[in-house]
């Protein structure tokens, strides 16, 4: 039996192939957004304060326990504080410049919070030495995401 429609089922053939790879990337594309989302929410959760109370060290104490920081005692972690865009902007030329690999140097200057584990066990109850500055900070881009902190200093005039 001859169809009677041969240009239709020409396009079929060579459309189905097309159809499969677009609903596949359709499907797929959510998992990568999921995943960068994930990423930098908990580049936010570990590094990111916008209005800080004290910078002190009972505030380094309170945070890296709410953060859950704690199990086992972080050694060093630095917050930073102000602007969660200013912070991202860093991920592209607005407010960042490249500094090597997917790293980023930021070109302002932001306040940060840095907390140090001051020694004694790994285990909880932890206690914390805050010192707060002014610094310049690296963080490491995915997707135009900020999602690693790398390192922080005092800039150079």
């Amino acid at each position: 039996m001859e169809s009677k429609e041969p240009l239709l089922e020409e396009m079929v053939v060579v459309l189905s192939p097309l159809f499969l790879v677009f609903m596949l990337g359709l499907g797929l594309t959510p998992v990568a957004l999921d995943q960068d989302d994930y990423r930098y929410r908990h580049f936010l959760t570990q590094h990111y304060d916008a209005k800080p109370k004290g910078r002190d060290d009972k505030y380094c104490n309170n945070i890296m326990q709410n953060r859950g920081l704690t199990r086992p005692c972080k050694d060093t972690n630095t917050f930073i504080h102000g602007n969660k865009n200013d912070i991202k902007a860093i991920c592209e030329d607005r407010n960042g410049e490249p500094y090597g690999g997917n790293l980023r140097i930021s070109r302002s200057a932001f306040q940060v919070t840095t907390c140090k584990h001051s020694g004694g066990s790994s285990r909880p109850p932890c206690k914390y030495r805050a010192t707060k500055s002014s610094r310049v900070i690296v963080i490491g881009c995915e997707n135009g995401w900020p999602v690693h902190f790398d390192e922080s200093f005092i800039p150079s005039r």
